[in-house]
């Protein structure tokens, strides 16, 4: 009796706590800083997220995605997939948010060492979908003499992004 009470408390919870969990896709585009302008002319990415409702206004969750930078003077393409944990703000009585991305991202090139993610942003929220104007960086460390870049030194692969974010529920 107390093993079936105890299973019926947990599906009234989750239950609950699935009315307040939905999907955010989106993309955004961006000018590389740091390190990456020197290899990089533009950026580009999807972004995905699962996102819970903590209390009002607070939104934790976790996030993935691609971002893609457009190599210039014969640089190869370079990209890299986070996985990260993301919090969101939303102010109460304006439409205005801020947001943090944490995490590590994936190298997709083998010359290039995964690396340490964050990303903050702000934004304005709207119904159903938010804009928002971040800023990424990976800091990661380049291994290979053959390419741009010359020493197994830290590099820091940023860009200031722009970008749409759709929530589906």
């Amino acid at each position: 009796m107390k093993k079936l009470l105890l299973l019926g408390a947990f599906a009234l919870l989750g239950g609950a706590a699935q009315a307040q969990e939905g999907f955010r896709l989106g993309g955004h585009v961006g000018a590389p800083l740091g390190d990456a302008s020197d290899a990089a002319s533009v950026t580009i990415g999807v972004d995905a997220a699962y996102m819970w409702n903590i209390t009002k206004g607070l939104d934790i969750g976790v996030t993935t995605g691609y971002s893609h930078f457009f190599g210039k003077d014969h640089v190869d393409d370079f990209g890299f997939i986070p996985i990260a944990a993301s919090g969101k703000y939303k102010f109460a009585k304006i439409p205005l948010f801020v947001g943090l991305d944490l995490g590590a991202a994936i190298s997709t090139k083998d010359y290039i060492n995964s690396g340490l993610y964050i990303a903050p942003r702000v934004g304005y929220q709207m119904k159903r979908t938010e804009l928002y104007l971040g800023f990424q960086n990976i800091s990661s460390k380049y291994k290979n003499h053959d390419h741009y870049w010359f020493g197994d030194d830290k590099f820091n692969f940023g860009a200031v992004n722009f970008g749409v974010n759709f929530f589906l529920k």
